[in-house]
């Protein structure tokens, strides 16, 4: 347990680390259209630089509990810290886009420990009544990095060159290490923790999990860019999830020392509604994220750093929320009540937002709708987090952290994928309905075409080109109309899984008054 300067620096230092890791989950995504023609890369080639991050991420993430207490944390996370910010100075010097593909991986990796060691340094820093503060400080980081990623990346875009992205995460990276070395210290379980032989390692459920998790990852990340089960690419690597899978749950099940305890999850039900509410939490927290950029950049026509700066607030907002969260929990508000009233909040906030898009939308019009998903997302995860961990002691606690973690990083990638599937298809079908409405036939279509066909020839076009700019200009019209259509069906669709998810509070049990002391009961 730390006390007074030590505890709050090391705050700040894990909050960084997280703040990095998850910034660089969604930082790249306003810059690719820039690597591509820079790195001579397709379309289909650049969606590997967030691809092999995500893939590097899930697999490490369950494993984080195992290699702390093997090679010790601090070195661990150390390492991790050590190795992000050298990942992050090669991407930034890549010279083509494969080279680029590798080092995101290795970033990747290293970026993988950061989340769930934070987390698990947390618990070991604050002592038992104020773990809830601790936990709340963490979430600012896990709340506000996706969503000031499109921020921070449209600015340096805009302004610099795309390997800056990158730079940026250098002086981050340094300072986090001194404070490592100088702050954090190892728990005496850890201290006194004899690393596994070689042989006693469970290589088995290592390949296994890099085969299953893995395997999904990249269906998930690349799915749509492949056609989905249109490929034979995708379906030998959902087979090998699927086999992945299976084959890892039942080794980590039977294996006497497993590199991911699943046996944690059967300690605590808790833990076990925890990680479906992290999945769903994940879901919404990332799908959300992806999908207003893409509607305002398309359709409204703002930049990147613009849209960055709408989301802003919200995230702040979500932020600033967490210490009172945190204090609400430490005097006793049950996680029970909380949580439904975060599920409901979000709900909110996307029938708002399906209701108020349309083409003439404005950046105040987004204003309030994205501080109240700013709320509800702190009343979320929050309270699920420490419902997750409450009750776990020691070892179990970091492989319960590193689970949670996984699986919200995973409800992240579900979430994206389905509703970037969602809206591609469906921007098609819904074309089809007002095109019964759209006739050479029809008055008023035949008004719309005369009236563009006039304006065009004003603008000095033939009568020829003039009409086929007509033609073009009211397919874009349609094309418009069917997107927001769309958008507003996404939202809608987001808002009603959270309500369908709503009942799974019901098996949350309440913890029993100072139970959260038993976090640190091997501390």
């Amino acid at each position: 347990m730390e006390t007074g300067f030590t505890k709050w620096i090391i705050v700040v230092t894990v909050v960084m680390c997280c703040l990095l890791e998850l910034i660089d989950t969604s930082i790249v995504n306003v810059a690719l259209t820039q690597m591509m023609g820079n790195l001579s890369a397709t379309q289909q080639e650049v969606t590997w630089v967030i691809a092999s991050y995500g893939i590097a991420n899930v697999i490490v993430i369950p494993m984080t509990g195992f290699l702390a207490e093997q090679f010790g944390r601090r070195n661990y996370y150390l390492v991790s810290v050590i190795l992000f910010t050298l990942a992050s100075i090669a991407c930034g010097q890549s010279t083509n886009i494969w080279e680029l593909v590798a080092f995101r991986f290795v970033q990747g990796i290293g970026g993988g420990a950061l989340m769930a060691t934070s987390q698990s340094i947390l618990i070991d820093t604050f002592p038992p009544k104020q773990l809830p503060l601790g936990q709340a400080l963490f979430g600012m980081g896990v709340i506000i990095g996706p969503t000031i990623g499109p921020t921070l990346g449209g600015y340096i875009v805009d302004n610099y060159d795309w390997p800056w992205i990158f730079y940026v995460n250098v002086p981050v990276g340094i300072l986090a290490s001194i404070f490592t070395i100088l702050f954090i210290r190892d728990p005496e379980r850890i201290k006194n923790a004899i690393p596994r032989p070689l042989r006693e390692i469970d290589w088995a459920g290592i390949i296994l999990l890099i085969m299953g998790v893995g395997s999904l990852q990249l269906v998930l990340e690349q799915g749509e860019t492949e056609d989905w089960f249109e490929s034979a690419y995708i379906n030998s690597f959902t087979v090998l999830a699927v086999i992945g899978l299976v084959g890892f749950v039942w080794r980590e099940l039977t294996a006497k020392q497993p590199i991911v305890d699943l046996r944690v999850l059967g300690k605590s039900r808790n833990l076990a509604v925890g990680g479906i509410l992290s999945f769903v939490l994940g879901f919404g927290m990332f799908a959300s994220v992806f999908i207003f950029p893409i509607f305002t950049q398309r359709i409204l026509g703002f930049s990147a750093a613009q849209t960055g700066y709408i989301l802003l607030p919200g995230a702040l907002a979500s932020g600033l929320m967490m210490p009172v969260i945190g204090k609400m929990l430490q005097a006793g508000v049950p996680q029970k009540y909380m949580i439904p009233v975060g599920f409901f909040i979000f709900f909110v906030f996307t029938f708002w937002m399906a209701n108020i898009i349309s083409p003439t939308a404005g950046e105040d019009d987004f204003f309030w709708p994205l501080m109240v998903r700013g709320l509800g997302m702190g009343l979320i995860f929050l309270p699920i987090t420490t419902m997750s961990l409450a009750g776990l002691s020691g070892k179990d606690a970091g492989q319960a952290a590193g689970l949670t973690g996984m699986i919200r990083q995973l409800g992240g990638s579900f979430g994206v994928a389905i509703v970037g599937t969602y809206l591609e298809r469906s921007i098609a079908q819904n074309r089809i309905s007002p095109l019964a409405h759209i006739s050479l036939y029809d008055t008023n279509t035949v008004q719309r075409i005369q009236a563009f066909t006039a304006n065009f020839m004003a603008r000095g076009f033939s009568f020829d080109q003039a009409q086929k700019q007509a033609y073009a200009a009211l397919e874009g019209i349609l094309m418009k109309q069917v997107s927001i259509i769309t958008y507003s069906q996404v939202f809608s669709m987001i808002g009603l899984f959270f309500i369908i998810c709503l009942p799974l509070v019901l098996f949350i049990k309440r913890a029993k008054r100072g139970e959260a002391i038993d976090l640190n009961a091997a501390h």
